[in-house]
């Protein structure tokens, strides 16, 4: 990131996109799914350090069947109508030499919030922009989404994002 200069930047939803799969039916099936609604702003500071903030509306979970997504928008899941947001709070983010961004942070779900630490990967950077890629798991369990009927769901859910920062104002 130390390619583009300091300053504000907002994240391009159209350019974005946040993904998750998670294995089910006893590892069996893996259920893939997208959120059609991301957002978010970060600083980029002189020292190359970065913080800001993500936000996924819940209800904008996509896995093309519309049974599952209501599911995962109840309160058996996401809760989306209690909890419309999924928050990453960038507390800290340093880039490597190897062209990669470490990023710890706060991730809250369903307004229940633990400490997330990931690694990003710069996959392009120029003075308009960067944009990051990111793949790490999460344990539902730790954030109150505990539905398993008959056990069919088992493991952390993986979450990977492709992430575009633009300059604000450009």
């Amino acid at each position: 990131m130390t390619a583009s200069a300091p300053g504000q930047f907002v994240l391009d939803p159209a350019r974005s996109t946040v993904a998750f799969r998670h294995k089910t039916m006893w590892g069996l099936v893996t259920v893939k799914g997208t959120f059609a609604s991301v957002s978010g702003e970060g600083k980029l500071d002189a020292d190359g350090s970065a913080r800001g903030v993500i936000n996924v509306r819940a209800a904008s979970v996509d896995t093309n069947n519309n049974t599952r997504d209501n599911h995962l928008r109840s309160e058996a899941f996401f809760d989306a109508e209690r909890h419309p947001v999924i928050k990453f709070d960038v507390l800290a983010a340093e880039q490597g030499t190897d062209g990669t961004v470490r990023i710890d942070g706060l991730l809250t779900v369903r307004d229940v919030t633990h400490p997330q630490s990931i690694t990003a990967t710069v996959a392009a950077t120029e003075p308009a922009g960067v944009t990051l890629v990111t793949q790490f798991d999460v344990d539902r369990a730790a954030f109150g989404i505990t539905w398993n009927q008959a056990g069919m769901i088992r493991g952390a859910a993986t979450v990977s994002a492709t992430l575009r920062f633009t300059r604000a104002g450009s």
